[in-house]
């Protein structure tokens, strides 16, 4: 992963996390309605303010910049096909069960509308005409301001909450018909759903952070985007998981793979696979919730809501010792972690991230809770994590490049470490971010 290099500007302090609606109302005009040369359809960057190049970049098909417009042709790939068959919905192209992701799943439809752009501008900017919505041809005007855009319907998704709103959508999953990866269709050959909002956002970026975009909407510290974006990740999760049930058993995409999943041997000389986790009071035997998130937001409490930490680490624990009893328990449990989860978002979304801080919570991450990273999916958020706040620290002017880049070795051994879900070593991850943190502390 590349750490992501950008300029600072004034972040203004926002209000709590709004919510957005991933299927919104509006006319959904198409990807070529955004791609004239006027407006972001260039080959070279050369506009006078936003670089006007964007569609190229978002199409680009040798990087990970493309992804999201590649993601319709990857329905046609050979493991798509095959996860069809054995599911038996016949061409995914046209189920309900994976346009919603792949693809655009707009009701309003202008003429310019194509499917095959896979997720384009609208997925995530939001429908840009019709009935109260109507920011396709005021965005560019003269004297137009971010301010004016969004109140005709843009989505403000250079705040933090909404941008985690919308990309957890799919990235994780919704309420929402076809954006939920089952247990089901996991089996069937799906792969795993990871979230990270701020290293998501840095591979996915489409535009230029510079002097003028900080005085039209602000930029965001990567630190502030990565702690609201676990934050509301918890609660999504959370959320998702009273109304999802799975015939007589719940719906296993919420809980660790490997808690199932894992070699196992009727020869008493082979030791016990199961790990034991400091922050889960749970009985052995029991399906263990996929809790990275929960570890990745533990950490930025203790540092950026000290008062929040107590209360979540409390209903963290009551939760996974309630999974172990019955679903009214577990549900009760659930409603009051993402109680508190909302509450971090709102706290982190209001906060101005300094520098102690951010190098406070990059320790909390590297050292602070390393004995709960037991687990794959604990192990690769945190690697991510580190990732993500080393590149905040470098994007703030904290550390310089060469300083960073000092810290790549022991970070490409986490990332090593944590490659293999079927080889994962908890020590040889923890010795690598150990690394990164002397490191850390020597800048200081």
């Amino acid at each position: 992963m590349l750490l992501a290099l950008g300029a600072q500007g004034p972040a203004p302090l926002a209000a709590a996390p709004p919510a957005v609606a991933r299927h919104d109302s509006a006319m959904h005009q198409g990807v070529a309605s955004c791609g004239s040369t006027t407006c972001h359809g260039r080959q070279e960057a050369t506009g006078p303010r936003v670089r006007q190049n964007e569609l190229m970049v978002w199409q680009d098909p040798t990087s990970l910049t493309g992804t999201h417009s590649r993601a319709w042709a990857v329905l046609t790939g050979r493991r798509s096909q095959d996860i069809a068959r054995t599911l038996g919905i016949g061409d995914p192209q046209a189920s309900s069960e994976c346009i919603a992701c792949h693809g655009d799943p707009a009701q309003g439809r202008g003429p310019r509308f194509l499917q095959s752009d896979g997720v384009g501008c609208e997925a995530c900017h939001g429908g840009s005409g019709g009935g109260s919505v109507n920011w396709l041809a005021s965005h560019a005007a003269v004297g137009a301001s971010h301010a004016d855009n969004v109140a005709r319907g843009l989505w403000p998704i250079n705040e933090p909450g909404v941008r985690a709103s919308v990309c957890l959508d799919c990235h994780y999953g919704s309420a929402k018909p076809g954006q939920f990866v089952t247990h089901r269709i996991m089996a069937a050959g799906h792969p795993r759903i990871a979230f990270e909002l701020d290293l998501f956002t840095s591979l996915q970026s489409h535009h230029d952070e510079d002097s003028d975009y900080a005085a039209r909407k602000g930029i965001q510290p990567g630190i502030k985007i990565w702690a609201v974006g676990q934050a509301m990740a918890v609660s999504r999760a959370l959320k998702l998981y009273p109304p999802r049930a799975a015939g007589n058993f719940p719906e296993f995409y919420f809980f660790d793979c490997r808690s199932c999943h894992r070699t196992f041997s009727d020869d008493l000389t082979v030791g016990v696979a199961g790990r034991t986790n400091p922050a889960r009071p749970i009985p052995p035997g029991n399906v263990v919730w996929n809790d990275e998130s929960l570890i990745m937001l533990a950490a930025a409490a203790k540092v950026a809501a000290p008062a929040l930490a107590g209360e979540l680490d409390a209903r963290t624990r009551s939760f996974h010792t309630a999974l172990g009893g019955d679903r009214a328990g577990a549900l009760k449990a659930a409603s009051a972690l993402a109680a508190t989860a909302d509450k971090l978002a709102a706290s982190f979304e209001a906060a101005r991230f300094d520098e102690r801080q951010t190098f406070a919570m990059l320790d909390a991450v590297l050292q602070g809770d390393a004995a709960r990273l037991t687990d794959y999916q604990g192990g690769a958020q945190a690697v991510m994590a580190a990732d993500t706040l080393i590149a905040s620290l470098v994007k703030d002017r904290r550390i310089t490049p060469a300083q960073a880049a000092a810290m790549r070795p022991a970070l490409d051994r986490a990332y090593a470490a944590a490659r293999d879900a079927n080889a994962y070593e908890p020590a040889a991850l923890r010795s690598a971010l150990a690394g990164v943190a002397g490191q850390v502390r020597a800048l200081q």
